[in-house]
């Protein structure tokens, strides 16, 4: 309804086309784990794991030696994240891909996505808490530091078993179809529907959780949000209704996209 697919989904791939939305509601690496450790994705996140990561790839120490030189572990912050805002991510993806058109259901490498979506902040383990929680605005070297959790988190996890397109997936989660976000990427990019899905996943657990910095925003003020995204071109419509339907399910939310 409102939406005409012209081409599969990719970068400009689908030309939206938006009428009414009126009453929709809407083992690591070459080594062997350790026999103590767990064989779950769980494995990648203990503090003997992530050291191993750290001796296998220089480029880690690289990124950090202007803030974390002594490559301090914030083992505390990581297990809350893997509890709670990995798990959520985790979550909120599998919930956007099962309300997807078959059509493109049928597209998505849920395992990438999953186990991406559970991994990709890992590398806010080597981000200072002073950082990670300060209470007011980051200033502008605070935000570059910030914003190499992304690519640490795949830094980390380069040398591990995990394939390619996870590691992309990890990478790139702040990334999207106009190649505003972060790290660089180049005019071949391309924020297929994975991506997509991951990154939307992302934000939208991030604006409803409560953080030590911040008050959780309700699920309608998030959506609002993330529909900016779709406006300006950076996610395709069909993966934010997709969001939207998801949340409807839960009780008491609703969003009427006519509002916007």
């Amino acid at each position: 309804m409102g939406l005409e697919i012209v081409k599969s989904l990719g970068v400009g791939a689908i030309t939206p086309n938006i009428f009414n939305y009126k009453n929709r509601y809407v083992s690591f690496g070459n080594q062997p784990a350790d026999s103590f450790e767990p064989q779950t994705l769980d494995r990648y996140t203990t503090e003997a794991a992530i050291r191993r990561m750290i001796e296998s790839n220089p480029r880690v120490k690289a990124i950090t030696k202007s803030f974390n030189p002594e490559m301090l572990l914030n083992m505390d912050e990581l297990k809350d994240l893997q509890a709670n805002h990995a798990t959520d991510t985790k979550n909120i993806a599998n919930g956007i891909t099962e309300n997807l058109p078959f059509s493109l259901q049928s597209k998505v490498d849920i395992k990438a996505v999953a186990d991406a979506a559970y991994l990709h902040d890992l590398g806010k383990v080597l981000i200072p808490s002073k950082i990670l929680n300060k209470p007011g605005k980051l200033d502008n070297n605070e935000v570059q530091i910030m914003h190499t959790h992304s690519e640490l988190s795949f830094e980390l996890l380069k040398n591990s078993s995990l394939n390619e397109k996870t590691l992309k997936l990890i990478r790139n989660h702040h990334q999207n179809a106009k190649r505003t976000g972060y790290p660089w990427v180049g005019n071949d990019f391309n924020a297929d529907l994975n991506l997509q899905i991951l990154s939307t996943a992302d934000k939208y657990s991030a604006l409803t959780e409560n953080r030590k910095y911040k008050a959780p925003m309700t699920p309608e003020q998030a959506l609002t949000i993330i529909y900016r995204d779709v406006q300006e071109g950076k996610l395709h419509p069909f993966v934010f209704k997709a969001l939207v339907n998801y949340t409807a399910k839960t009780p008491h939310v609703t969003y009427d996209m006519s509002r916007l």
